[in-house]
């Protein structure tokens, strides 16, 4: 249970939905079955997001019974933490329910578990995973377009992700021969995507370094996260994207085909962009 609390300071969720049969792995209810064991793991959630409600409600409701009309968000927010442990006393977790703008705002003071977006991660044996085939992949697709529409569910196997770990010098020709492919790319990206992060990088004779940024972040705060100064004295940036130089090899060979380009404050950076900001901090200390 302690594990899972700790995962209320995160904006996303990755459930581990096991479906091999392995005689020395064994399972806590003797046989798989991912969809019940989905099904328990998200009933504690819902019983975690009613204790902190419960423990919360009551301290809300004080600022109301005190302020009354006259404090609106405390009201909005009293009325909607009710709502949501009603929903919750249902079965109902509270990312699937309809919620208005001003509910939004509210649940966003608080880090209930069952709001969260959710990737499903099948862990399906080597063998399987490299057929492509598992009796337990199309039950489980049914039962995520029935109860959680939209979710990405991505199948890998922990099996072979372990074998390429343990044996590097091997993991190309393995995968090739048995044409398939690691899925711990997609498992990051995908994370990433949902958390709505992204990266950019920084090129410099010696390093190349990548920075994570929330989607729709302006160049000016971009800056900033490789130096405050960059932010507050941010004049442009000169921008290209990271498969412009893949593509074309050189710095001045993007140039030369029209890639590489300039950006001022109200740009905001694309997942893959290449930046090099330029600004203008003077130091305006008296001495």
């Amino acid at each position: 249970d302690n594990t899972k609390v700790h995962k209320a300071v995160v904006s996303t969720q990755s459930t581990g939905m096991r479906v091999f049969e392995d005689p020395d792995v064994t399972h806590v209810d003797g046989e798989v079955d991912p969809i019940r064991d989905t099904e328990t793991i998200f009933q504690e959630l819902r019983m975690k997001d009613i204790s902190y409600l419960n423990d919360n409600i009551e301290k809300v409701h004080k600022v109301v019974a005190r302020m009354g009309d006259k404090d609106k968000a405390a009201k909005n927010e009293y009325e909607t933490m009710l709502k949501a442990r009603d929903l919750l006393k249902e079965g109902k977790d509270v990312r699937k329910c309809t919620w208005s703008n001003k509910e939004i705002e509210a649940l966003n003071k608080h880090l209930l578990l069952t709001s969260k977006p959710v990737i499903y991660l099948i862990n399906m044996s080597e063998k399987d995973y490299i057929k492509k085939k598992g009796k337990w992949l199309m039950k489980i697709k049914k039962y995520l377009d029935e109860s959680d529409p939209g979710a990405m569910m991505i199948p890998f196997s922990g099996a072979l992700e372990q074998r390429l770990l343990d044996d590097p010098d091997n993991a190309k020709t393995f995968l090739e021969e048995n044409k398939t492919q690691s899925n711990l790319s997609k498992i990051i990206v995908q994370g990433y995507k949902t958390l709505g992060l992204q990266y950019f990088f920084t090129v410099g004779a010696d390093e190349v370094r990548a920075w994570t940024i929330q989607r729709y972040t302006k160049a000016p705060q971009a800056a900033g996260k490789i130096h405050s100064d960059m932010e507050r004295g941010f004049i442009k940036a000169e921008v290209y994207k990271y498969d412009d130089i893949v593509e074309h090899k050189s710095e001045t060979a993007v140039k030369a085909a029209g890639r590489y380009r300039m950006e001022g404050k109200n740009y905001e950076v694309q997942d893959g962009d290449i930046l090099m900001i330029k600004f203008n901090v003077t130091d305006t200390k008296k001495k």
